[in-house]
């Protein structure tokens, strides 16, 4: 067993004071040094058209390129460094699994992949210059794995293929946008189809309004879905697909039979998270296995979510926290079967 953390995170001001806060964090943390370890392979590997980016950042999320500006001041960065590791254009991004279901009150999320890709930073972010209040895990610090609004739209993605990769945004980088400048399943849908996307990718929305749905995104094309169960698969897009789906086919098979019946949002929770339960993922060394399952309840403002499996969760109100009231909490805590930590361990 391996104990983990992730760092709670809660920042209110412009997107550039948020990158000098972020930036002044991460200098000589571990999970600063562990990062650079990964954006070596990124240097060599990658080149941006730093005009271009910068331009895209202002099209789809204006603020994102000030947040950006930060972190490179507090750094010690270059612009064209600090675009190619925060910017989300391009970035490493190995295969990993996660499952979502949903319902017209709650979205539930498996995000699997390998301990040693999580940031270990759980965000909660209000901005003052522009976009919308935001809550959720951070990944490669700017980019979302998933998170909610204060509008109550809450979006979660699935990995499906990394074949015929094009130029464009990364998924944790469009959950950001996404959540920071949509409000409701209508204006994310809009957002997808316009977007340049890298990889393909199933985004699951939900609104406040009770609507859902799952789009299905590739750097070709774009679909939408009703669906209240998402793995690691297109249904409208099947060209798109991995040749191998079977275990993405067994863990949507097993969120469908369970939502044969009223499925409550406590036991939809336990379904994901109980490890024995075939949705929870234990190959933490193959990239993937399950490191957290979070909870959101448009409706509500909140959220729950746990680290590890089987666990007791956290439950945060982001409502209160909007109204003004600190969150309490520094870390939330919990335990992986697996050999390596976090990345800010």
């Amino acid at each position: 067993m391996k104990n983990v953390t992730s760092d709670i995170i809660q920042f209110r001001g412009s997107h550039y004071e948020f990158g000098i806060y972020q930036g002044k964090l991460l200098k000589n943390s571990p999970l600063f040094y562990n990062r650079e370890e990964l954006y070596k392979q990124l240097d060599h590997k990658f080149s941006i058209d730093k005009s271009y980016v910068k331009q895209l950042l202002n099209r789809f999320g204006p603020g994102i390129e000030e947040e950006i500006e930060g972190l490179a001041f507090a750094l010690g960065y270059k612009e064209e460094q600090a675009l190619l590791h925060y910017g989300g254009y391009y970035a490493v991004n190995k295969k990993s699994g996660c499952s979502i279901t949903t319902n017209p009150l709650y979205m539930i999320r498996n995000y699997d992949n390998d301990p040693q890709s999580y940031d270990g930073r759980f965000v909660l972010y209000a901005p003052t210059d522009g976009g919308y209040a935001t809550i959720g895990p951070s990944m490669q610090i700017t980019g979302r794995m998933d998170g909610m609004n204060e509008k109550g739209l809450a979006v979660g993605y699935n990995f499906v293929n990394t074949k015929n990769r094009a130029d464009g945004f990364v998924c944790n980088m469009i959950g950001r946008l996404l959540l920071e400048h949509c409000s409701n399943v209508a204006e994310g849908i809009s957002l997808l189809e316009n977007i340049p996307h890298k990889h393909s990718f199933n985004y699951v929305l939900l609104d406040a309004e009770q609507s859902m749905v799952v789009v299905e995104a590739s750097p070709r094309n774009v679909a939408v879905r009703d669906a209240t169960a998402c793995t690691n698969h297109f249904k409208v897009l099947t060209e798109e697909n991995r040749y191998r789906m079977e275990d993405s086919l067994a863990r949507e098979h097993i969120i469908s039979n369970a939502q044969a019946n009223s499925l409550s949002f406590e036991n939809a929770f336990k379904l994901l998270n109980g490890i024995e339960n075939g949705v929870f993922a234990t190959k933490y060394g193959a990239w993937d296995g399950t490191l957290h399952t979070i909870g959101y309840i448009p409706t509500e403002g909140k959220c729950i979510f746990a680290l590890g499996g089987d666990a007791l969760p956290v439950v945060i109100d982001f409502n209160s926290w909007l109204s003004g009231n600190h969150l309490p909490l520094t870390k939330i805590k919990g335990k992986l079967h697996a050999t390596n930590g976090f990345a800010n361990e």
